[in-house]
């Protein structure tokens, strides 16, 4: 057993306690301080530190929602602390907007600077507070205004540790990208604490397949450190993707999809059509390679040059993909791309992968 206590901000919370703090990152203009509800559940016998954060980017919502299920519903740990923020951005949580009052991105803003501005000063309370103190970290995100992602992991796989941590956590798809500058999951990494990023579903809500495929990430990847009891949930397949492109219209109209996020797909196939306002006039989007919808827009017109498709080109071959899934039931999968879907006008198919 453990006997040392885990500080953060002012409060120490000791080995078995679970414990609420309102960790102080600003203030208002009339003074009063402006905190970050965090929640520390520790227990009794020592072992990895893990930290889950949502909404680094304030209308990035379903990752809150992972982190209260976690909170709420996970079993009780045989070892170690779980520090669990929902919100971290709460500035752009209250206002519904990606940034911080001072229009700064807050992902591109650690370790942070006691004297910068806003997004610098928070971001340095929350690597000195929770980063620094933590073994290993999940950071929950969604697409960005107007798009949607097909769940998938975003990791660097030269960080030690990282490609065993998100091949357990169970996303289909597992991008090999290096952190941009600055962002909370390259500098944790790069700093001793091993850190994952999910992206799933867009801003703005709370999509129900999305979160739960998060959900049962967080929790065999705690699972995989021995923290808890459970029986891991593999997916259907596994595939790490080194390439992705963007594929834009080149004509302005309105877009009809033919594809599904998390579709799987042949060089060649249709993946979006353009058609003018006026007229019938069609100009269609086909895929240069065979490929994964890892992200589509959500907007139903384009203009020339405008992304309309994320496209993931794995490195396993996707006859190999196409096996693997349909010897797996797909329930999840399913649900998450009728669930990412909702608002998207695509044009039913036959059949669908």
């Amino acid at each position: 057993m453990s006997k040392k206590n885990l500080i953060i901000g002012d409060q120490a919370i000791a080995p078995g306690e679970t414990k609420d703090i309102a960790l102080k990152v600003s203030e208002t203009y009339a003074g009063t301080a402006v905190n970050l509800p965090v929640r520390v559940i520790r227990s009794k016998k020592k072992g990895p530190i893990v930290f889950l954060t949502g909404a680094v980017h304030g209308d990035e919502l379903n990752g809150a929602g992972i982190v209260r299920e976690i909170m709420f519903n996970a079993p009780s740990l045989n070892n170690g602390t779980l520090i669990c923020i929902p919100v971290v951005n709460i500035f752009g949580f209250e206002n519904h907007t990606r940034y911080l009052p001072d229009r700064r991105d807050l992902n591109r803003c650690f370790p942070g600077d006691t004297s910068g501005s806003l997004a610098f000063r928070l971001a340095r309370v929350l690597y000195d507070e929770i980063i620094s103190k933590s073994d290993y970290g999940i950071d929950l995100h969604t697409a960005s205004v107007h798009k949607t992602n097909f769940p998938h992991l975003r990791i660097d796989t030269k960080v030690s540790g990282l490609k065993e941590l998100a091949l357990a956590f169970g996303c289909e798809i597992i991008l090999n990208k290096k952190a941009p500058l600055n962002s909370l999951r390259g500098i944790a990494s790069q700093n001793g604490c091993p850190t994952l990023l999910y992206e799933a579903g867009e801003v703005y809500k709370f999509e129900p397949g999305a979160i739960k495929l998060g959900v049962r990430g967080v929790l065999n990847v705690l699972s995989k450190l021995d923290m808890i009891t459970l029986k891991r949930i593999k997916p259907a397949y596994q595939t790490i993707v080194k390439k992705t492109t963007w594929l834009r219209s080149e004509v302005g109209g309105l877009i009809h999809f033919h594809v599904h996020p998390g579709d799987i797909i042949k060089k060649g196939s249709k993946v979006a059509s353009c058609e003018r306002l006026f007229s019938r006039e069609t100009d269609t989007i086909i895929s240069p390679y065979d490929g994964i919808i890892l992200g589509l827009t959500t907007l139903p017109a384009a203009k020339p040059g405008e992304p309309i498709c994320h496209l993931a080109v794995p490195q396993k071959p996707i006859s190999e993909i196409k096996t693997e899934t349909e010897a797996q039931p797909k329930t999840l999968h399913r649900k998450i791309q009728d669930d990412l879907s909702t608002n998207i006008n695509i044009r039913k198919s036959k059949k669908r992968t």
